[in-house]
């Protein structure tokens, strides 16, 4: 079983590699007549907390991806990567609303809200599903649909309510995006955030951008000029023309020379391209920050507590995520203006200063976190960590619905919700 995280792995009794849904619950009708806990695996992007002992349900194989054109209706199985469902979806002048790597789960990434490249125009990911298909813990072969008590909690509860075999979700007409990168040397760092800031608050919902900090390693399939670099990257995606694009980001590019500008017109099915994440299965620990405001102060503390063994993420927030969808979906503070998420290498399961220097320096500007961008650093889990991620009403209601549903918390690797007592 390939896992796209290396630093550390789950550790089960058994490995299952259904075929079906009916092969799935099965599997986890095994768990529970032997009390055993439970573990659900895709592509292992997400890999949160290790199972230790227990079964192991991979997905993988549960790849089953049908479109229906005419409905805008993708039926996307467990096992789907993002890359597979653009360039179907791309074959009928469509597209859904994916995140940064292609090379994610649909289903994995829906779990953790889906915070896409157009989100700002379009809202959360998990708000554009239609149907889930759930295994429980007793066993049972569930359809929810928007209304059904356990539909909106298992989307941005990441794994905590059963086994999601298969979604429908919505597709839209986007067959086009003007996006691509901004990079500038490091040294140029605080002038181009402090533009970015300024301008993001300017910005039509049209526009999600996000800016990066990172060390470029020395790798050979890296261009010259970016090998061993450190830069500060601005991203676009634009749901529009070229020429608004082009109009768009023309007061970030006069901030200075950028080492390298692909700014374009591209397919949608290429907005992978736009981020770049590493292809190659490593290991890393990773940690967010939900923001009410990213201004001058919180810039310098996030710098101040960064340096070059981290790579960091700050994605602008607003528009269409404000807004509640129909699904009910388990996401909560809506109104944060910006997500700051921090990866660095990681070699096994306990804290990780370097997150927990970043989460003390935005404390004050905190108001909570997405539980699927918590990676590793399993040391920090616990029903605080876990409490964080919701309002206490949202909380309290997963928790009874994780009491009436999987009473015995088999599903428990990942940032766990507490059945209520």
């Amino acid at each position: 079983m390939e896992s796209f995280q290396t630093a550390y792995a789950h550790n089960p009794d058994r490995i299952v590699t259904p075929r079906t849904a009916g092969e799935v619950a099965a599997a986890v009708r095994h768990a529970t007549e032997r009390d055993l806990p439970i573990g659900v695996h895709a592509t292992g992007h997400g890999l949160s907390v290790p199972l230790d002992s227990g079964v192991l349900i991979d997905t993988s194989h549960l790849d089953d991806l049908r479109i229906d054109p005419e409905t805008r209706i993708a039926r996307v199985g467990a096992g789907v990567r993002a890359g597979a469902l653009l360039r179907a979806a791309a074959a009928h002048g469509l597209a859904p609303l994916t995140g940064s790597s292609p090379s994610v789960s649909v289903v994995g990434y829906l779990l953790g809200s889906g915070l896409g490249l157009l989100a700002r125009r379009y809202g959360y990911a998990a708000d554009r599903v239609r149907a889930l298909e759930l295994v429980t813990a007793d066993g049972a072969q569930r359809r929810l649909v928007p209304g059904d008590a356990l539909f909106g909690a298992v989307l941005g509860t990441v794994g905590n309510f059963g086994v999601v075999t298969a979604v429908e979700l919505e597709l839209l007409p986007v067959t086009a995006i003007y996006g691509g990168q901004l990079v500038f040397d490091a040294e140029h760092t605080e002038p181009v955030l402090d533009a970015w800031r300024a301008w993001a608050a300017t910005t039509p919902d049209t526009v999600t951008s996000s800016a990066g900090l990172l060390t470029y390693p020395d790798l050979d399939q890296l261009p010259p000029l970016l090998r061993g670099r450190s830069a500060v990257i601005l991203r676009f995606a634009v749901d529009g023309t070229e020429a608004e694009g082009e109009r768009l980001v023309a007061p970030l590019r006069a901030v200075g020379t950028p080492v390298a500008d692909d700014l374009r017109v591209m397919p949608y099915a290429e907005s992978g391209s736009i981020h770049r994440e590493p292809p190659e299965p490593h290991g890393y620990a990773a940690t967010n920050a939900l923001l009410s405001h990213f201004d001058a102060a919180a810039q310098r503390a996030l710098l101040d507590a960064t340096g070059p063994e981290v790579v960091v993420d700050i994605r602008q927030l607003g528009g269409a995520l404000r807004e509640p969808g129909e699904s009910g979906a388990a996401i909560d503070f809506r109104a944060a203006e910006f997500l700051v998420r921090v990866i660095t290498a990681a070699d096994g399961r306990g804290r990780v200063p370097a997150l927990d220097a970043v989460r003390a320096a935005l404390a004050p500007v905190t108001v909570g976190h997405q539980l699927g961008f918590l990676y590793g650093a399993a040391d920090a889990a616990g029903e605080a960590q876990t409490r964080a991620g919701f309002t206490p009403a949202t909380y309290a209601r997963l928790a009874a619905l994780k009491a009436e549903y999987d009473p015995a918390a088999r599903f428990r690797a990942t940032r766990a919700i507490v059945p209520a007592h």
